[in-house]
């Protein structure tokens, strides 16, 4: 089965027999095509006791299969000028390529053994565990990256699979075999949770064809879903410091658990985060804090809708002396937007801005594949560019306010420090 939309990227979506979901999208910018191809398979499916456990598998899915060792694997993508990369977030799993036309048929049969076949043998293992343990460690010696971490956890609970981390611990990472990587992709990586996104200068239903053949005789059930508690909003202010002596800077992530992709006021909660951090040169947050203030190297506010309520969180690097003030001045901001709500002209320059701003994320192959995985994962339908001009013009100030007034307190805010700064 195949549909379309007329106007705006109208790509062409087909569902195989196995349950795979095929999209295919014509570009002619470049002769070649963008392969996007992802599973349910993200970090909410590691087992507590092997956090880390999908990060691990992307690393490793691509070093051997069963009739292709891990460098023939590379000789053939490099005969082609093909470089393969893994993503992994909390949900999902994903392998992105892009190669020339006459090569889509050749490369979709090897990126189908690599997802269907893999052997994880052990000293690629051993290998990648290395790679993998050097990573995290870099993570722990970055403020960012800990205080992000930290407030997730906070937010979450450290058991919860948005409060783990992704990439695990020396000690998860350690505990994770050959065996376990193999019961990962055999229970998670299944055809009935694979979305195939490909754009590219080739006829869709020629490259949905190409699908196909490739992956059409792959069977195997849906995985079970992962079941995640919504997590339990803060009633309190909570504030946690992570010491890290050695750094010239302190990082603060400060959050709140917000609300899921599919919430009605999802397009005003998005108005809402831009208006606060992210507009012109940082929004409110950054006219304030860096422009004004002269105390953030960096700050802004990020919305993580998803499947569940996801975080609000507003991250800024200052100086270790400027950490006090910093967090009053968020404080002050949330406050303001809580108390009054945007001012018309924000709700105007927030709207075109948002509207004007999607045709340059989707002026690339890599960019127009992506958006369309992101419309397949949260169900939004394959004319979801058209309809978001619409979906933003709609939204109301109060509506913007309502959203500040729902989340935006600082009374109930959870932050999270990492760097040389000690709690007075």
């Amino acid at each position: 089965m195949t549909t379309s939309v007329s106007g705006g990227l109208a790509p062409v979506r087909a569902v195989l027999d196995n349950g795979a979901i095929v999209t295919a999208k014509r570009s002619t910018t470049t002769p070649a095509v963008t392969i996007h191809l992802g599973f349910l398979a993200g970090s909410v499916c590691d087992p507590p006791a092997h956090a880390g456990l999908a990060h691990f598998a992307s690393r490793t899915i691509d070093r051997g299969t069963a009739i292709r060792p891990a460098d023939v694997i590379a000789e053939e993508l490099d005969r082609r000028g093909v470089s393969l990369s893994t993503m992994v977030n909390r949900h999902v799993t994903a392998l992105i390529c892009t190669c020339l036309i006459e090569d889509l048929d050749d490369v979709l049969g090897l990126l189908a053994d690599i997802v269907m076949h893999p052997v994880f043998p052990d000293e690629e293992v051993a290998t990648k565990r290395g790679e993998v343990v050097t990573l995290i460690r870099q993570d722990e010696d970055n403020p960012a990256v800990m205080a992000t971490e930290g407030l997730f956890a906070d937010l979450y609970g450290a058991d919860h699979g948005y409060g783990r981390r992704p990439r695990g611990s020396v000690e998860t990472v350690g505990a994770i075999d050959a065996g376990a990587l193999r019961r990962f992709h055999s229970e998670r990586v299944r055809p009935g949770g694979m979305s195939l996104v490909m754009v590219g200068d080739v006829d869709p239903q020629q490259a949905i064809d190409a699908a196909r053949q490739a992956f059409g005789g792959w069977t195997g059930a849906p995985s079970a879903p992962v079941e995640l508690s919504d997590g339990v909003p803060a009633s309190v202010r909570r504030v946690r410091t992570i010491p890290m002596m050695n750094k010239a800077q302190a990082d603060i992530a400060y959050g709140f658990t917000g609300i899921r992709r599919s919430d009605p006021a999802y397009y005003a909660y998005w108005l809402m985060n831009n208006i606060l951090g992210q507009y012109a040169i940082g929004g409110r947050l950054g006219d304030s804090i860096r422009e004004r203030q002269g105390m953030a190297y960096y700050v802004f506010s990020a919305l993580d809708a998803n499947l569940i309520p996801g975080p609000l969180m507003v991250r800024a690097g200052v100086s270790p002396t400027n950490v006090d003030r910093a967090v009053a001045s968020i404080d002050e901001e949330l406050e303001r937007m809580r108390a009054d709500g945007p001012t018309d002209r924000e709700m105007t320059e927030s709207r075109q801005y948002l509207i004007w701003s999607m045709p340059r994320t989707l002026e690339t192959n890599v960019g127009i594949a992506s958006f369309l995985q992101t419309a397949e994962f949260f169900g939004l339908g394959t004319d979801y560019d058209v309809r978001i001009p619409g979906l933003l013009q709609a939204v109301t100030r109060d509506e913007v306010h309502a959203a500040a007034r729902r989340t935006l307190n600082p009374e109930t805010a959870t932050i999270v420090i990492a760097g040389p700064y000690t709690r007075t």
